[in-house]
């Protein structure tokens, strides 16, 4: 075990995407084995000390930052364990980088579905977001592929759980765990919203008790090992930008292709379209973008980036013919329709969208202040009323913002980008209105960057205070002590420290 306590080291630790400030921390532990990691959780549960879990630092939601108590670095569990192609799988350690999973899986012709923006993500923190990426419209999010987790619990137990293994009742809600020890999980009796959603613990009748580790934000365990699924590598992915005018024609387009790709009507069926991705970029968006790009179109106003797989029993040209129909119904213009025709600019188009969110991470931290961010879902039929409360609503405020994101999933990010006191109240006002609307449409308040430190009033929106407590109570049944992500999900006060 390696032990670090000179502050100036620890400060690395103390910060991620967020931008939360005032984290500290007494030490950072780097456990050289699960074995040591067993020991350490087991003296810290004793002790009753807080033990934050530090990933790579992309999250959005301060999960990393400690306030107190000791940060393990998982950095040592970063290895590939094995690759398989016969059955379609990876088993990786937590540490290991998204990006070299990705390399590694496309040497033997697979694909592993989950595209953060962050390069730099760990395979861990995706499990611990139950994150998505731009790619969920087709593929869905990491929980779908995760088969089995290693884990240990703050008691110090290692916990080897695979899918199937273990499913839970509310009506007989102890389970016994694949190392023998028994524990009541006393289930919320409330409902997930039928969305896209990462917000507090997964809770279905009959689950599967694997499913509540996915998305747990470090609050229940530390996961160690991950073996998921993966897929067979697209032989080709067609992408295009597309510019609008308005937003109204960018919208409606959205809606036309997620419901062509769905196959939502009767007359969708024989489509051709069948997106993997669906993005949406308002203007403040392409302004990011055209200090490096001078070829997006000055005139346009927004745009929207759709990703294909071309499949060998569809014909290109139909798929092709069958987008460019699309965008002609919507009022773009050919001419400014950029498509990608080889695998080198489809790779540039995949950066455009990555570096969105890069540029305005990079732009908050120079200016003192966090950025106010939304990661509401809602249902199909309400996407559009959604948009334009957004958008009239920051019309009005005329604060710096930007709003990009999974429009396909009727998910976007709304970035507000205070430049003063005074504007960060009024971006917390704002974002809480928004969250109301988005509940208010049967949505969630998270659907892939999970609660953290930031969201609690977001998720007692949700479910209320009453349902929050409810979820507390898993909490509690896995780490009585309440030592592991200490104010992740909930705070401190709720948990009655």
């Amino acid at each position: 075990m390696i032990s670090k306590k000179d502050p100036d080291i620890i400060r690395a630790y103390l910060e991620d995407s967020s931008n939360l400030k005032g984290g500290y921390a007494d030490e950072v532990v780097i456990p050289e084995n699960i074995e040591e990691l067993s020991r350490f959780l087991k003296k810290a549960n004793a002790a009753k000390e807080p033990v934050t879990i530090s990933g790579g630092g992309t999250g959005t939601t301060g999960s990393r930052i400690p306030f107190g108590g000791v940060v393990v670095s998982l950095e040592k569990f970063n290895k590939i364990i094995r690759i398989s192609a016969p059955d379609m799988s990876a088993v990786v350690e937590t540490g290991v980088i998204v990006d070299e999973l990705k390399r590694a899986a496309d040497k033997e012709n697979m694909f592993y579905t989950s595209h953060p923006t962050e390069s730099t993500a760990s395979v861990g923190g995706t499990v611990a977001t139950n994150a998505s990426g731009a790619r969920s419209f087709k593929y869905g999010s990491t929980r779908n592929y995760i088969k089995r987790l290693k884990m240990v619990l703050a008691s110090g137990e290692i916990v080897d759980l695979s899918r199937g293994q273990v499913m839970v009742s509310r009506d007989d809600p102890r389970v016994r765990l694949p190392g023998g020890s028994e524990i009541g999980l006393p289930l919320p009796a409330y409902s997930m919203p039928d969305v896209k959603s990462a917000s507090g613990y997964f809770v279905k009748k009959g689950m599967d008790l694997i499913d509540l580790f996915i998305g747990q934000e470090g609050t229940l365990s530390v996961i160690i090992e991950i073996e998921m699924a993966l897929v067979k590598k697209p032989e080709k992915i067609l992408s295009s930008f597309v510019f609008f005018d308005n937003n109204e024609s960018a919208w409606n387009f959205a809606v036309d292709a997620r419901d062509m790709s769905k196959k939502k009507l009767p007359r969708y069926t024989a489509s051709a379209i069948d997106a993997l991705s669906i993005e949406y970029f308002d203007s403040n968006a392409l302004d990011f973008l055209k200090a490096g790009n001078a070829g997006i179109p000055a005139s346009r106003s927004c745009a929207i980036f759709f990703e294909q797989e071309v499949v060998p029993d569809r014909d290109e040209d139909e798929i092709l013919n069958e987008w460019l129909a699309l965008i002609s119904k919507h009022g773009a213009s050919l001419d400014d329709t950029w498509v990608a025709m080889t695998e080198k600019e489809a790779e540039r188009f995949t950066g455009f969208r990555h570096a969105i969110p890069e540029a305005v991470n990079d732009l908050i931290r120079g200016s003192g202040f966090r950025k106010f961010s939304t990661d509401i879902a809602v249902p199909d039929d309400r996407l559009l009323e959604m948009m334009k409360f957004y958008t009239d609503a920051l019309a009005h405020q005329k604060m710096r913002h930007v709003i990009f994101g999974h429009i396909g999933e009727n998910h976007v990010h709304v970035n507000i980008l205070p430049g003063s006191e005074e504007e960060v109240a009024l971006a917390g006002e704002l974002v809480l209105k928004f969250v109301k609307k988005g509940v208010s449409m049967g949505g969630s308040v998270s659907a892939e960057h999970g609660i953290g430190k930031i969201k609690h009033k977001y998720l007692e929106e949700m479910y209320g205070t009453s349902g929050v407590l409810a979820m507390s109570k898993i909490k509690k049944a896995f780490d009585p002590n309440c030592i592991l992500g200490l104010d992740n999900i909930f705070s401190r006060e709720l948990l009655k420290l």
